[in-house]
């Protein structure tokens, strides 16, 4: 039990937030799910509305019930551990490797992998089926990951991610080949993302008056070109893109919305299915047959949350997406 007298500074001011502040080895969703479970008194008087506003000098209770197991069972499934110590690991995923169970995904997931490795010292970090989960990537994205270990290590990781690296050391670059060649080697798309009126299913690019829409901005770099004679006539093109926000299918959505699609994804990429027609037949077999989108998330760099030691992390190509760039470049 945790009992407080709020001072000043709380005054007009969100319970949730002011507790966020006291209790920092707690992140402020972890105490806005205890706080709805009823675990919260002010002034003798039980609240269950993070939102509500606090007055100098209310008396506050808050009970900290201990950590419920995770539902999820540990699975005894591979993980390339990239580092690891007492606050995170950092994980390279695998394509096919889902994040957290879901419907559907109730095993077999990297939640599950992650309870059978690292015990119950994940139990009760940032809820019962995304223990340690600070950001994910798509089941058929690959790449570089962290997950905490702890509360304190929750809380500070969440803050840098929500951030966006816009003040911190967060860096989270991506490779990817999509279609087409890019008039400039370098830019920037800059639109609002939210759910899709006609696939509610899928995002898209939506006026920022719509209801859910999420600030959103990539920066991309042409790396490299296939086909034709010059870079402008290229039949697809590897790129970076580096994320200054972190929205659900961001990538995706915004390359598809400049008419760069991903090579291979049947969601967002699907009027792009007859591009591949006009490939010679051995790079059309190859590229009809690419079982997703081709999309890696190449770099991740953070501030290490006790340390303060900026940490960098990378993941080369996997052979995939290594064997789709191999076939485009026989393409001249």
């Amino acid at each position: 039990m945790i009992r407080l007298v709020s001072d000043d500074s709380a005054e007009g001011q969100r319970v949730d937030q002011w507790l966020a502040k006291k209790c920092q080895e707690m992140s402020r969703s972890r105490l806005q799910a205890l706080i709805r479970e009823g675990q919260l008194k002010i002034n003798r008087i039980p609240v269950l509305e993070p939102k509500t506003r606090l007055k100098n000098g209310d008396s506050i209770e808050f009970s900290l019930p201990e950590p419920v197991a995770a539902r999820p069972q540990g699975e005894a499934i591979d993980l390339d551990i990239l580092y690891e110590d007492d606050d995170l690991i950092v994980i390279d995923k695998p394509v096919g490797l889902v994040v957290h169970p879901g419907n559907g995904n109730e095993t077999g997931t990297m939640v599950n992998a992650l309870i059978h490795h690292c015990g119950s010292s994940l139990s009760g970090i940032g809820g019962v089926k995304r223990p340690g989960i600070v950001h994910r990537l798509d089941k058929d994205t690959s790449g570089v990951m962290v997950v905490a270990k702890n509360d304190h290590a929750h809380n500070m990781l969440s803050r840098q991610f929500a951030d966006h690296g816009r003040q911190g050391a967060l860096e989270r670059s991506y490779q990817a080949v999509v279609w087409g060649a890019f008039e400039r080697q370098t830019g920037v798309v800059d639109t609002y993302l939210g759910r899709s009126s006609r696939d509610r299913t899928k995002r898209a690019v939506v006026s920022p008056t719509q209801m859910d829409a999420r600030h959103a901005i990539t920066h991309y770099r042409v790396i490299e070109t296939f086909g034709g004679n010059n870079e402008k006539e290229a039949i697809a093109s590897l790129i970076e893109c580096r994320l200054e926000t972190g929205r659900t299918h961001q990538i995706r959505v915004h390359m598809a919305h400049i008419g760069h699609p991903l090579v291979g994804d049947q969601v967002y990429g699907g009027a792009f299915k007859t591009k591949a027609n006009i490939l010679p037949e051995e790079l059309k077999a190859i590229v009809s047959t690419f079982p997703r989108q081709a999309l890696h998330a190449a770099t991740l760099a953070f501030e290490h949350p006790s340390s303060g030691k900026i940490m960098r992390f990378t993941s080369g190509l996997p052979t995939d997406m290594l064997d789709l760039i191999g076939a485009f470049r026989k393409f001249r």
